[in-house]
């Protein structure tokens, strides 16, 4: 049985998820993990690869889900799609977006596009 923790992220990738491709995009590849880390949702809209960094807060009392994505989260979430390209050989224009559901009650939904800024 999954601790209760988990069984919330995973409720909220799953609603994350939903609330994405019912905006078009189309999922790749859940819960991609390798040595550098892992990255909750790989998706597509259009010719662009997205890169979804999904984050959870049940309450405000110590901040908001935005932000618990610091720099070092940043930077492995960096290196993470980067092993991802070289894996797949995937060539095409990526971004990496953020969904952060906060609340205890109606869980409330921010998508942030383009919320990591690259150089690549």
């Amino acid at each position: 049985m999954m601790a209760g923790h988990l069984q919330q992220g995973e409720a909220a990738e799953q609603r994350a998820l939903d609330y994405l491709t019912g905006r078009g995009l189309r999922l790749l590849q859940r819960n991609y993990r390798c040595k550098a880390g892992e990255i909750d949702l790989i998706m597509q809209e259009s010719d662009c690869l997205v890169f979804v960094e999904v984050r959870y807060r049940q309450s405000n009392d110590f901040g908001v889900a935005l932000e618990t994505v610091t720099g070092h989260k940043q930077r492995k979430l960096l290196a993470t799609a980067n092993r991802y390209l070289q894996s797949t050989g995937a060539d095409a224009p990526c971004r990496f977006d953020v969904i952060a559901l906060n609340g205890s009650g109606p869980t409330r939904i921010e998508w942030i596009k383009n919320a990591i800024q690259t150089h690549w």
